[in-house]
């Protein structure tokens, strides 16, 4: 075939730019690929937000990247121990590291371990909360000491002569502090500090208040299905005061009890140092994934309503958010994990 002088600068030039983009096609594809034939275990913790990430993470490394992928038990304090001195699990998606706060310090300033983006981007929640629909009704309320001076409003089905603040669930931590500020806020005359007797018990308080659209004064925190089913608003308790926090859950601590709001806990994605050496495409990937409290809790009231696992909730989260995560990675991925859904 002849080619006019025209025709061959064309072909020359179509050459040139094919040769010239291989560059960036190599770099689609390292984007798109594992880096390491290292099992990738990722701690699937014991609360529904966190094994619920963990199956998203551990499908589109697995469906997307190529990766050897493996959910593993875990929670907060065995788990970012065994990552400090053995390197696994590699990834924690969700570790509240409050509870790990020394420890975990430590190993980020000897080089054992990463954080590589906040999970929940913009803090954890911990407090009190009543129904927005009485806010609306009273819109005074935004604050502890207003709904505290009308125990009327929340009355105690057993001692109507008093209002009744639905407690943390006995044994956990947050008994304590919830008991120390009924106490610093000096309650005991005008209101009862109910337990609920477990976390389900509270759960299904605060479900039958909202469906009958009665006022309930209650503890809570999130991300969590109830926040996310149920339009709560959180009160203005004030400043976070750590070190009259850390007295206030500490039955060892002999100051009174004071009032201060429940400080934010840092929820982050951990992970063994090696996965920014042998996976940098995998450590970029998870330096992306940080989702907000209300997404998180969103994607956890499909769980509660439909009583699914984390994985048919990670399934579902994959399927009904492309928008979301389809952001977090190459188009490439998105496609193979995509292709995977159905």
């Amino acid at each position: 075939m002849i080619l006019k002088s025209g025709g061959i600068a064309a072909a020359i030039a179509v050459a040139f730019l094919s040769a010239s983009s291989l560059p960036a096609l190599a770099q689609d594809a390292d984007a798109a690929a594992c880096g390491t034939d290292r099992t990738i275990d990722i701690a699937e913790m014991s609360w529904p937000s966190a094994a619920a990430l963990a199956h998203i993470h551990a499908t589109i490394l697995e469906q997307g990247y190529g990766c050897d992928v493996e959910i593993v038990a875990g929670d907060t304090v065995p788990t970012s121990s065994s990552m400090l001195t053995r390197g696994n699990p590699a990834v924690a998606p969700e570790l509240w590291t409050s509870a790990i706060e020394e420890a975990w310090d430590a190993a980020i300033e000897e080089g054992t371990v990463v954080e590589l983006s906040d999970a929940i981007t913009d803090g954890t929640v911990e407090g009190w909360f009543i129904p927005a629909y009485v806010q609306e009704e009273y819109p005074e309320l935004t604050t502890a000491e207003a709904v505290i001076a009308r125990p009327d409003l929340f009355a105690d089905p057993e001692d109507p002569s008093k209002g009744r603040l639905y407690s943390c669930p006995p044994g956990w931590a947050c008994e304590l502090s919830t008991s120390a500020l009924f106490e610093a806020f000096g309650m005991e005359e005008t209101w009862n500090l109910f337990s609920p007797g477990s976390g389900g018990a509270l759960d299904a308080s605060i479900a039958r208040a909202f469906t009958r659209e009665e006022p309930i004064l209650f503890y809570y925190w999130g991300p969590t299905a109830i926040l996310g089913k149920f339009p709560a608003v959180q009160l203005d308790i004030g400043e976070a005061d750590v070190a009259v926090y850390q007295c206030n859950t500490d039955p060892d601590c002999d100051e009174p009890a004071g009032v201060t709001a429940y400080p934010s806990s840092p929820a982050v994605v951990g992970a063994a140092a090696w996965i920014t050496e042998d996976a940098p495409a995998v450590a970029d990937y998870f330096s992306k994934v940080g989702l907000t409290n209300a997404e998180i809790s969103e994607l956890l009231v499909y769980g509660d309503e439909n009583q699914a696992d984390a994985e048919a909730t990670a399934e579902n989260f994959l399927k009904t958010k492309q928008d979301v995560w389809t952001n977090w990675v190459p188009a490439e991925v998105a496609e193979k994990v995509l292709a995977t859904l159905g």
